[in-house]
């Protein structure tokens, strides 16, 4: 017998619960007022998880040392399990909450009694049958009595324990697992899950099953991930998949859309499930759902991008894929299978300068397969009379990415931007493995790289990526004495480059190339490596005064553009090494200021020889300011210097109005980015800036950002045609105004001209509503009466 009755004693304000069941009578008492629901289970901090765990274990082992006598007596858990059943019935969560964690951590100790009892009456059983063949020599066998009576006895009990494991099933969970309260469902979906996985002769059956399919469409986080751990304790055993065909058809769409989840850790959940469904599910998944899945190897959440690239690694790209047993070279032409399947994904896919993402995801799963530099580089430098891999340009280029990335990876160890806020930081045993990469790419590297630079020496996509292989060496094994060939053959590579190329990208790529070559302990290598530098920069100095000379001695037809443009691949071979290399030695500011000076006043010289000319000036000027900013130098030095940067100021402001669109923006910028640098060091005496260059500087963008912006609006289905470089222009006006703001915020330029800029709020917000209020923030800090003031006149000039 039991009863359950609820009274309020209104002199106490107390409930009162009065539990009855014989022979006990238990009375609780609790206040009304129970807004504040806090109570030791959801409690935050060490001490309240260790006391859950504590009360979880107390449960465990209470059943454990009763298990072969008390819990039996028909008083002990009969009793507990009618009081937890009330208690889980209770309108208060504390108690409802405590009650179901209690009852489902029992029925769990309950299931290990139960396997306990399995054990021993199968040997019982056995014991039995062994008796029973030997009774049948004998009359009377009292050993076969005992043995009887005990398989009845131990049978017995196993009725007990599974009609309390019925009572505790149907009272708490099918109660409590549509709570209202989310962690009382969650504890009862993660329960049912160590269930099913302990004892799947009675819980792993679609009965049960689809109590946690349906918790997979829960609205709370927590409930939906408690769902998809349970699944993957049975899905990661294939001998239990077996017993869930139909849950499987039935959820599986559902299992592959949680990968879509608002939250991170549900959707990386269900990818890891998927995973255990593809290793031990056979033909499940259609090549619409791969498809789908594969997708998610360029997310950006970083752990379920590695999540899926183990999905595809397994379904795509697996090494065992395609075996051909007895096959000469079988590791060899395997590893070149899954390369040359990872390049058709790739172009499949369809996402450019994505290969980085790609290598990330697939890095966890399969390191030793992109660590195979050597398999890669003999691909790539295959002769075409025994090509063993057949391979299109398109493909080559990828090949090579994705060489770079490895690379990469391996030597950083560190995820691409923005699948990371902080770099990883790597334990002992990661250091030295990162450090033997970067050993074995340095040793393998040496001698292929020069190779390749020369086979591919016209293609300067290639070229790019190659050369910054070399950016990832160990120098100091790279320029010991051993390398000494690879190096002459690396530097005679790098100079043919040089010359060979005017693209910007490979003329910086080979610059930052002779940067890197560089060791303290190898002081022979580093003077070879500067005197092979200094030998190609004579070397296009030469070239550029011979016809610096030509122009200037030009008769009366000027030269033509074509004549011009061997001086302009010059030029733009010089920008490059000079914008990373101080040239100042060779004074190529006063080389270059003849080019600009004689175009002055002939004005005839393309744009594209004036550009890197100016470039090179601004460079030449830059490198100048760090012997004055360190105070290492002369009066005679300081005064040159001066002179220079005066008569650059007056050159970029001729410049301002060029009818060349970059040369216009490259003396706007190169006049505001020396004004900063003098303003930020200290150098604000060698030049000042006065009214007539801050009207000039403001007219500039006034005209070049935010008119063009307003002819932009005008004809806005034109700018449709080709939204790619309507969005290179506008990062170039972004660029512009960005750095006039600077300037105002730096308070070089008045600020009184920032009124300007917060007239064109409105009408510009979406293309540079951010600079404007970044920069309206600045001027705020800086001074807040003159920013006011700022805002005053702008009003003023808007409503005039």
């Amino acid at each position: 017998m039991q009863k359950l009755t609820e009274e309020f004693d209104e002199e106490t304000g107390l409930q009162f619960k009065k539990f009855m069941a014989y022979p006990w009578i238990l009375t609780i008492t609790w206040p009304v007022n129970l807004d504040n629901e806090d109570y030791p289970l959801i409690r935050p901090g060490i001490y309240w998880k260790k006391f859950r765990s504590n009360f979880c274990e107390f449960t465990a082992v209470l059943v454990q040392q009763c298990q072969y006598s008390v819990i039996y007596d028909g008083y002990l858990l009969n009793t507990v399990i009618s009081l937890l059943l009330g208690l889980s019935d209770s309108c208060v969560r504390a108690f409802r909450h405590t009650s179901t964690l209690s009852a489902v951590k029992l029925l769990s100790a309950l299931i290990r009694v139960i396997l306990n009892l399995d054990i021993n009456i199968d040997n019982s059983d056995r014991l039995f049958e062994v008796e029973k063949k030997r009774a049948d020599l004998k009359r009377i066998n009292p050993r076969l009595e005992q043995l009887d009576k005990k398989r009845k006895k131990l049978q017995q009990r196993r009725h007990e324990i599974e009609d309390m494991m019925d009572a505790l099933f149907k009272g708490t969970f099918l109660q409590r697992y549509r709570d209202v309260v989310s962690e009382i469902r969650a504890l009862c979906i993660e329960e049912i899950g160590v269930w099913m996985k302990m004892y799947p002769h009675m819980y792993l059956n679609d009965s049960y099953l689809k109590h946690v399919g349906w918790m997979l469409h829960d609205k709370v986080q927590e409930v939906r991930l408690k769902s998809v751990t349970a699944l993957q304790g049975l899905y990661e055993k294939k001998d239990l998949v077996s017993k869930m065909e139909l849950f499987t058809l039935r959820f599986k769409d559902r299992i592959i859309s949680m990968t879509l989840d608002k939250d991170h850790e549900v959707s990386v959940q269900a990818m890891r499930l998927l995973v255990h469904m593809l290793r031990n599910c056979e033909d499940l998944f259609t090549t619409e759902d791969c498809e789908t899945l594969y997708q998610f190897v360029y997310a950006s959440y970083r752990p379920l991008a590695a999540a899926a690239g183990e999905f595809l690694y397994i379904r795509h790209l697996d090494p065992m894929t395609g075996t051909i047993p007895g096959q000469k070279n079988e590791n060899s032409e395997h590893k070149i299978r899954q390369l040359k399947k990872v390049l058709d994904f790739f172009l499949e896919s369809k996402l450019h300068d994505h290969v980085t993402y790609l290598v990330d995801s697939l890095w966890d799963c399969s390191p030793g397969f992109l660590k195979d530099w050597q398999c890669m580089t003999s691909i790539l430098l295959q002769d075409d009379a025994e090509k063993r891999v057949d391979l299109s340009a398109i493909q080559e280029n990828l090949l090579v990415e994705l060489m770079l990335a490895s690379v990469r990876q391996a030597v950083e160890g560190h995820p691409p931007v923005g699948r990371g806020a902080a770099k990883k930081i790597l334990s002992a045993r990661e250091k030295k493995v990162q450090q033997e990469d970067r050993t074995r790419i340095t040793e393998h590297f040496a001698d292929t790289l020069p190779l390749m630079l020369e086979k591919f020496s016209t293609d300067h996509e290639k070229v790019i990526n190659l050369l910054q292989i070399l950016w990832y060496f160990d120098m100091d094994v790279y320029l010991e004495d051993p390398m000494e060939k690879h190096l002459e053959a690396l530097l005679k590579q790098i100079k043919h480059i040089v010359i060979s190329h005017t693209d910007q990208e490979v003329l910086e790529a080979c610059s930052k190339t002779y940067s890197s070559l560089r060791s303290e302990n190898h002081t022979r290598q580093n003077c070879q490596v500067s005197l092979s530098k200094k030998e190609l920069i004579r070397h296009l100095l030469d070239t550029y005064s011979q016809m610096l000379k030509d122009v200037q001695q030009e008769g009366e037809e000027p030269m033509t553009a074509e004549d011009l443009h061997p001086m302009s691949c010059t030029l733009k071979r010089l920008a490059a090494f000079h914008n990373a290399h101080n040239l100042s030695q060779w004074d190529l500011y006063q080389k270059t200021s003849e080019l600009l000076l004689f175009d002055m006043h002939r004005q005839h010289l393309p744009a594209e020889l004036l550009l890197p000319a100016l470039q090179c000036m601004y460079y030449a000027i830059v490198w100048q300011l760090l012997p004055v900013i360190e105070n290492s130098h002369t009066q005679d030095e300081f005064n040159i210097f001066a002179a220079r940067v005066k008569d650059f100021f007056q050159l970029c402001r001729k410049y301002l109005d060029h009818k060349n669109k970059s040369i216009r923006e490259q003396a706007f910028l190169s006049l505001c980015d020396l004004l900063m640098l003098l303003h930020n060091r200290g150098c604000r005496l060698i030049y000042s800036i006065d009214s007539a260059l801050e009207s000039e500087l403001l007219s500039f963008v006034r005209r070049h950002v935010f008119q063009a912006e307003e002819e932009k609006g005008k004809d806005a289905v034109v700018s449709e045609t080709n939204e790619d470089m309507t969005l290179v222009i506008l990062h170039r006006k972004r660029m512009l105004l960005a750095v006039y703001c600077k300037l105002i915020s730096s308070s070089i330029v008045e600020m009184s001209a920032v009124a300007e800029i917060y007239k064109q709020y409105m009408k510009t917000y979406n293309d540079f509503g951010d600079i404007i209020k970044e920069t309206l923030s600045r001027t705020r800090q800086v001074n807040r009466i003159e920013s006011a003031k700022t805002l005053v006149l702008c009003l003023k000039q808007v409503r005039t």
